[in-house]
């Protein structure tokens, strides 16, 4: 395997050195003998879609010759790395595992290098840990590799703040060269030595947070901040480097993130992609009031819709995305999140665990209870516009969480699955018949694609859902949340 591997990678890597040379003239022949090298099973539907956009010439082609116009000293180990290592090498070896353990295998893993902030953002449960709880060096380091077995090589900071430990942010990143590695970031610790530093070892990737413009960012991160991440962003592109925006859309931003001129704002500063999230009520205080409501998400909805048919700006909406992806991620589906503790949690807003990465291995906690409940019950829903089981079916959070006993794992306040679950319930009740309509609208482009059996999901996606006599069609009605 490893002798294919090689081979392939080879082989792979020469492509992207040939599109390099000249990718405007190149593109489409680099694609084409990619798609050859490539098995159908490995992405196959994401790289119909770059084929179709270097036909086309559309937004999303001007966003790939964007990037090939990054710093030359990174872009071309970047796209390696990113493109080859940590997706098309990667993604056989992780459905393998699959397969081998019975259990999910992430496609990535976030995790909290800390809980140290400088920031106190407002409905952030992050900014009510404190600056006691670090993960390691060796902790991370003996995470990824254990994840590198498993063929996970993408790996995101959360945090608290992951550039209070950058040191060891880029260490990290120089001992495994073969991983991608983003950080969610406020940028206030970005300078002229970071970028050096992200120049040399060429696989760091941060995403900024920024919710909207100056009005809306300073009223949630603190005044001043906008201007901080704006000459970060700067300082960024004027280095040619690789960023993105992150952006928590809540009740009070919502129509500021909402606009063509925010779209434009984060081209013209240089940014690739944009990560959309919606506000979740984590955290014993964090405020209910923040959570959108359904005209606010609808509003969101189709304003992505919109912008990715003409922007080239690589936009993921976390959660109105669900149906491109089969639905909840979580789990360790795709994803799972450890926190500064050690706590291994389904998801980086699902503060539950029986698991803690100081006392089993990765692939124990991916077998603990909590995580095999989710094994046994994704997707949570036949409607993947309502993917989540805290904020569009908080029933099944509270019946997951009280059947595998897990703990909660808040850092400041213990919060019931059920308390958590009732903050959710009122919009997850509001939100159940607009989903609905907008699943089964016969007018929507997507209409169609949502018919299939298999919407978003991989081969050890079926296997699993036999296994578990799953019926991925099945639409369930509302429940409001209620003790087993």
């Amino acid at each position: 395997m490893d002798f294919v591997n090689n081979a392939t990678r080879k082989a792979l890597y020469k492509v992207i050195d040939y599109l390099i040379e000249d990718p405007e003239t190149h593109f489409e022949k680099a694609m084409n003998t990619i798609n050859k090298i490539t098995p159908k099973s490995v992405f196959y539907s994401q790289r119909s879609a770059f084929s179709e956009s270097i036909a086309d010439k559309n937004n999303w082609y001007q966003l790939l010759v964007k990037m090939t116009k990054l710093n030359p000293e990174v872009m071309p180990d970047l796209i390696k790395t990113v493109g080859v290592d940590a997706n098309i090498l990667a993604w056989p070896v992780q459905e393998k595992m699959r397969d081998k353990y019975h259990c999910n295998i992430p496609w990535a893993i976030l995790l909290d290098p800390t809980s140290a902030c400088n920031l106190h953002c407002k409905g952030c449960w992050a900014a009510e840990y404190g600056h006691n709880l670090n993960l390691s060096y060796n902790d991370i380091d003996s995470i990824i590799t254990q994840g590198k077995e498993l063929g996970i090589h993408v790996y995101i900071y959360t945090g608290g703040e992951p550039l209070v430990r950058k040191k060891d942010l880029i260490k990290l990143c120089e001992k495994h060269s073969d991983c991608a590695f983003l950080c969610f970031t406020n940028a206030t610790l970005i300078d002229e030595e970071f970028c050096q530093d992200m120049i040399r070892v060429k696989n760091f990737i941060p995403a900024i947070s920024a919710e909207g413009f100056e009005e809306a960012t300073d009223a949630r991160r603190g005044e001043g901040v906008y201007k901080r991440i704006e000459e970060a962003m700067d300082l960024l592109n004027s280095h040619k480097l690789p960023f993105g925006i992150s952006a928590c859309y809540t009740s009070e931003n919502a129509s500021s993130i909402a606009t063509e001129e925010y779209w434009d704002w984060m081209i013209e500063k240089g940014a690739l992609f944009c990560w959309i999230f919606t506000y979740m009520p984590v955290g014993v205080d964090s405020p209910t009031s923040l959570i959108p409501n359904p005209d606010q998400r609808i509003l969101l909805y189709n304003h992505v819709r919109e912008m990715r048919k003409t922007k080239p700006l690589f936009t993921l909406d976390f959660q109105n995305d669900g149906e491109f992806v089969g639905g909840c991620i979580a789990g360790g589906r795709r994803y799972l999140h450890i926190n500064a503790r050690g706590d291994v949690e389904p998801c980086v807003f699902i503060h539950y665990s029986n698991a803690n990465i100081h006392d089993m291995s990765l692939v124990e906690a991916l077998q603990s209870p909590l995580f095999m409940e989710y094994y046994h019950n994704q997707p949570f829903d036949g409607n993947l516009l309502r993917p989540c089981p805290m904020l569009e079916n908080p029933q099944k959070l509270v019946e997951m969480v009280e059947r595998s006993e897990a703990k909660s794992t808040d850092l400041q306040h213990e919060e019931s699955a059920y308390d958590l679950a009732m903050k959710c319930a009122p919009q997850a009740e509001q939100w159940y018949p607009i989903a609905k309509e907008l699943w089964h609208n016969t007018e929507d482009e997507r209409y169609e694609a949502r018919q299939a059996e298999m919407v978003g999901m991989a081969k050890t996606d079926e296997h699993r859902m036999q296994e578990c006599g799953i019926n991925p069609k099945y639409e369930a009605p509302f429940q409001k949340p209620h003790h087993i």
